[in-house]
């Protein structure tokens, strides 16, 4: 299509024509590397680093959303509220108070994107309604299929990555001592406090 187009433009148009097409293949390049690109996220905790790697392909929503809360700083300080061994750990929500943080508006779920609750793997936290995500999220620490779409609800957990490093940090807070605080339950004795959550890739 493109050789038989050249062949008929006059030849004085033809090396425009030329750096046109090697332009435009240079975007689609461009663009293509960008889609590639698997956004990665270091939370340092009291406990150690927790490396996560997020799937934007698959959970484009999700990641913009939990990227969003990354880059403003709103996850700074908080804790791991909600450790449940053989379960998950929860977090992104309270401070060492108990006290919430204001959040965004809800994310669609994206539970049926094929990721699956599986030990090490990030989801959010919600609601008993399937849209209510906002900053919480748990990583798994079992095979949670339970809370997989569609789950016993038709929506199930929406999964948007995995923990890359620090498997063995995970393993320590879900192995700390809990107790019900202030009408909350499964909370850490000793918080487990959030340090700082900052993107290390791209």
């Amino acid at each position: 299509m493109q050789d038989s187009l050249l062949f008929r433009m006059p030849f004085a148009s033809r090396p425009l024509l030329a750096r046109f097409l090697a332009l435009f293949a240079g975007l689609t390049l461009s663009t293509a590397v960008l889609a590639s690109e698997t956004p990665q996220v270091s939370l340092k905790t009291s406990m150690g680093e927790i490396v996560l790697e997020l799937d934007q392909e698959k959970a484009p929503k999700t990641v913009a959303n939990f990227l969003q809360y990354v880059k403003s700083g709103h996850y700074k300080g908080l804790i791991f509220h909600r450790v449940i061994n053989d379960f998950m750990i929860q977090g992104g929500g309270m401070d060492e108070k108990m006290l919430p943080r204001r959040t965004n508006k809800p994310v669609q779920n994206e539970a049926k994107n094929g990721l699956l609750n599986v030990p090490y793997s990030i989801a959010m936290a919600r609601t008993q309604d399937p849209n209510s995500a906002t900053s919480q999220f748990f990583i798994n620490v079992a095979e949670n299929t339970n809370l997989d779409y569609p789950g016993r609800d038709g929506f199930g957990y929406t999964v948007f990555g995995k923990v890359i490093s620090g498997q063995e940090v995970v393993d320590k807070i879900k192995g700390v001592m809990v107790d019900d605080v202030r009408g909350n339950q499964n909370v850490p004795v000793t918080p487990v406090v959030i340090k700082s959550a900052t993107i290390v890739k791209p």
